[in-house]
């Protein structure tokens, strides 16, 4: 399995962009191949922070594309600074 970890700060509305992501975003990460779950967490601070989870890295780099297509189309105004992008493969879950 993959991940990838995107965080966000200076988001200028938490719960519009939540509610973005839970109505708009999260349909299209479903569909990707290799789907397994997606989080998005308010921490706080003019902070979020998304995590998806993948079968494979090819997963996890067609959702980052998704991402970024999404972010670009539905969020710009909303998160006005790129996110810090962290992947790689899961070593260890239960």
């Amino acid at each position: 399995m993959h991940a990838v970890i995107r965080r966000y700060e200076g988001v200028t509305d938490q719960a519009e962009a939540g509610r973005r992501v839970n109505e708009e975003f999260l349909p299209l990460v479903r569909q990707v191949n290799g789907f397994v779950a997606y989080y998005w967490v308010d921490a706080g601070g003019g902070v979020m922070v998304s995590t998806g989870v993948f079968q494979d890295r090819a997963g996890a780099e067609e959702s980052t594309e998704r991402a970024g297509d999404f972010v670009r189309e539905r969020l710009a105004e909303l998160l006005p600074h790129p996110p810090q992008v962290t992947a790689g493969e899961v070593v260890a879950h239960s």
